[in-house]
């Protein structure tokens, strides 16, 4: 069921061999409620709890390719990237496997501490889960190569922009007049920012504090 939901995200433009890797090794069933096992496989976003879900398996793949458009190491890995939102933990656990480092920030407890049972059994020495606030970013585990967000505002924090390393990509969600969301891409360039927006998505909103 995973080798084919990886062959139709292929089928729908995703090309990067690495991302397709991972979303083959990923087992996504792991992160669903047991109820929802039986759609763990299939193109949908799922409820995860605490009024948040699991992104569609094709956006994941579409944003973590987007991520990878950026500057990448001798071989052809990220660099530290910077998740905001980790939710259930599924991106973490994919983008574990296309960068050398995750930094993956929640701010709901609840979550957090779902995404850590979540991880442990997967035992990723280059993922490390924080509970706090993640419009501010974690400056500590700065600059990154990449940043990805989960959920998407009108502005893209001025935090995350300061925390990108040179030649480096956010990859987010953003509110464009008339309410709608787009994806955005962010890459920042010798001759400053550089901004793409891209196909509709939709996206939680962005939320500041913890709870």
């Amino acid at each position: 069921m995973r080798a084919r939901m990886v062959q139709r995200i292929a089928a729908q433009g995703v090309a990067d061999a690495q991302v397709l890797a991972a979303l083959g090794a990923v087992e996504r069933h792991r992160f669903v409620d047991s109820a929802l096992v039986n759609q763990a496989y299939e193109d949908t976003s799922l409820p995860i709890g605490l009024g948040q879900t699991i992104s569609k398996p094709s956006v994941v793949a579409r944003m973590v390719e987007l991520l990878l458009g950026g500057a990448r190491d001798a071989q052809g890995r990220l660099g530290r990237v910077l998740e905001i939102g980790t939710g259930c933990g599924y991106q973490a656990a994919v983008l574990s496997r296309v960068a050398t480092e995750v930094y993956s920030i929640e701010r709901l407890r609840g979550l957090h501490e779902k995404a850590q049972g979540n991880l442990r059994p997967l035992r990723l020495a280059n993922v490390h889960l924080l509970f706090g606030d993640g419009m501010a970013g974690f400056a500590k585990g700065a600059p990154y190569a990449g940043i990805i967000a989960a959920a998407g505002g009108e502005a893209v924090p001025a935090a995350w922009i300061e925390q990108l390393a040179p030649g480096g990509r956010i990859v987010a969600p953003s509110q464009m007049p008339g309410g709608t969301q787009a994806l955005v891409v962010l890459e920042k360039t010798a001759g400053g920012l550089q901004r793409s927006v891209l196909e509709a998505v939709h996206f939680v909103p962005l939320k500041s504090g913890i709870a």
